[in-house]
């Protein structure tokens, strides 16, 4: 499976950084430890079984928009399943959510990709930043007071989603979308 994220800004990275660390500082679970290569801020925007040629370019000209404004505002907590997971969430504009739709519609189109993924739906999709997952993830209210410390007075974070990438989950490993 291939997951396709757009990318932030340094300084919005960096900041997201800082909240990992501050959340593994408190002993709370949090993606400052996990340590794959690939590890880093983004926004899963879909997934897709194949990637072929021809849709990566198909991806490649839709995402061209970029880069497009970013923010983080708020906290939500995802408990279905057998992991909680603590994320920011993003506040999609206009410009993010046609782009979603965009990909969307590309990946839907393909052939060879049947399989539905509700949840990136854009009638269903709630854009995040993840922060932290496992059983021990705090409600979003008791995290609020980590995200203040970690240098986000105000819990919200202004930036631009810069990049955009694929991820393999079979290989583990990435591959830039955009240039």
């Amino acid at each position: 499976m291939h997951t396709l994220e757009l990318l932030p800004d340094e300084p919005t990275e960096n900041a997201v950084r800082d909240v990992w660390a501050a959340l593994s500082r408190a002993g709370l679970p949090s993606l400052a430890a996990h340590r794959h290569p690939t590890n880093r801020p983004h926004l899963t925007l879909a997934t897709a079984d194949v990637l072929p040629p021809d849709v990566r370019e198909r991806l490649a000209e839709a995402l061209a928009v970029l880069p497009v404004p970013l923010r983080l505002d708020g906290l939500v907590r995802f408990t279905g399943g057998r992991t909680r997971v603590l994320a920011w969430a993003v506040s999609p504009d206009e410009a993010l959510l046609r782009l979603h739709a965009t990909v969307w519609r590309i990946l839907r189109e393909a052939p060879g990709d049947e399989r539905s993924r509700p949840l990136h739906d854009p009638a269903r999709w709630v854009p995040h930043v993840s922060l932290g997952r496992g059983t021990g993830c705090p409600a979003a209210s008791a995290a609020e007071p980590i995200l203040m410390a970690a240098g986000t007075a105000t819990g919200v974070l202004e930036g631009r989603w810069t990049g955009a990438r694929t991820y393999d989950s079979e290989s583990r490993t990435t591959a830039p979308l955009c240039r």
